[in-house]
């Protein structure tokens, strides 16, 4: 595929950029280059080449998903502005 200097400015309509009509020759050859190296990927031989998600091979450790509530609610309630036993306090909001 060869990118022309109409191709290139419908790509920059589309990306909302702004090129000038005497760049966009220029503009063209840099994307026919991309697409040449790109082009030189599909030479590769990846038969029997797994695919790669990272380039670590390491499992992250896990924690145990223990649920609690904290045991703390004087600590956690200690800055709100306002508090109703062992609850946050808020403004109504809805009428």
């Amino acid at each position: 595929m060869s990118i022309d200097q109409k191709t290139v400015a419908k790509i920059a309509h589309l990306s909302r950029l702004k090129i000038p009509a005497d760049e966009q020759i220029g503009v063209a050859g840099e994307l026919n280059n991309i697409l040449g190296w790109v082009a030189q990927l599909d030479e590769v031989n990846v038969d029997g080449v797994e695919p790669l998600a990272s380039v670590n091979d390491a499992a992250l450790r896990a924690r145990p998903d223990i649920v609690n509530d904290g045991g703390r609610p004087e600590d956690i309630l200690a800055n709100a502005p306002a508090k109703t036993a062992d609850f946050f306090t808020v403004p109504k909001v809805v009428e």
